[in-house]
């Protein structure tokens, strides 16, 4: 596109992306409390990156055919980032929303700068502050304080979620799919290595998808599911992680990161006036420490 062909627009394009991104990745939240009962979590992860990678990849048809053999030499790559992104990041979050609520999955997820910042000392080589590492701790304590419900002394009466757990996990897999996206240098660029992800992320989710197929008790396909496969696949998926790609390799990885201190806001927000999410007390107190730990942690 003519605005992205200078340094000064893709600069200034990224930025406005940053406040963009976290409100099409809430989108994700609803669509994910909506699905229980009516698509399957891999099968709803399949048919949102199988339409958000037929999409991509008819828009950059030629770069992906110019570099097909680059592609496929690096293809464990694209499989691998297509497990952590589409696979663990989508259908396991869809998983964790049948027992959890999307307030819950919101501020858990904003946790995952303080990992990515982790991993940009570990793998990156940047340098970390003790401020940065206060940070950490600040952070990790909200999201515990917002997984036990707040109930610090009386941890053998709270009721543990299983959705909790699966959101934690998809967090942790999000900072790494992040991180190698960094570290895993490619000459495509933001729309063709996104369809190519996709790819990887269709090969490694249908198998999962077969198998939920031939599940007795699976719900028929109805237009419901046919809604939630295409707003999963148009807004969380090609608009949140393209522009997420695309602001990354303009602003670095630590920067864009810290546009996810939004997601709680955002996230809250949508499960309030769509879901019509009550918010406790536990929310708001890991809010309060997520969100300075997180901008500690992301500093430089």
């Amino acid at each position: 596109m003519s605005m992205l062909q200078t340094p000064e627009s893709r600069y200034r394009v990224a930025s406005w992306l940053m406040w963009v991104t976290p409100a099409l990745w809430s989108v994700n939240y609803i669509v994910a409390r909506s699905a229980p009962g009516i698509i399957e979590p891999h099968t709803l992860a399949l048919g949102r990156w199988a339409l958000a990678g037929l999409i991509l990849a008819f828009f950059a048809r030629s770069e992906l055919w110019r570099e097909r053999r680059s592609t496929l030499q690096h293809g464990w790559r694209y499989l691998a980032l297509g497990t952590l992104g589409m696979l663990i990041c989508g259908a396991w979050v869809y998983e964790g929303a049948q027992t959890t609520s999307a307030m819950n999955i919101a501020l858990i997820y904003s946790a995952s700068p303080v990992l990515i910042a982790l991993g940009a000392v570990l793998w990156l080589g940047e340098r970390f502050s003790w401020r940065q590492g206060l940070g950490v701790l600040i952070a990790m304590a909200g999201v515990f304080h917002v997984v036990v419900k707040g109930q610090w002394l009386s941890l053998s009466q709270v009721q543990w979620v299983a959705g909790d757990g699966w959101i934690v996990m998809a967090m942790v897999s999000w900072a790494g799919f992040a991180l190698l996206q960094k570290k895993w240098p490619t000459p495509l660029g933001s729309t063709a290595r996104l369809a190519a992800i996709c790819m990887g992320g269709v090969v490694v989710l249908l198998p999962f998808s077969i198998w939920e197929y031939w599940q007795a008790d699976r719900p028929a396909w109805s237009l419901q599911a046919t809604v939630l496969v295409v707003a999963a696949g148009l807004l969380p998926g090609i608009g949140a992680y393209w522009a997420y790609g695309f602001s990354q390799k303009v602003l670095g990885a630590s920067r864009v990161a810290a546009s996810l201190y939004l997601g709680p806001l955002y996230g809250g927000l949508a499960a309030w006036l769509v879901l019509g999410e009550a918010m406790g007390w536990h929310h708001l107190m890991g809010a309060a420490l997520i969100l300075p730990g997180i901008y500690m942690a992301s500093r430089r």
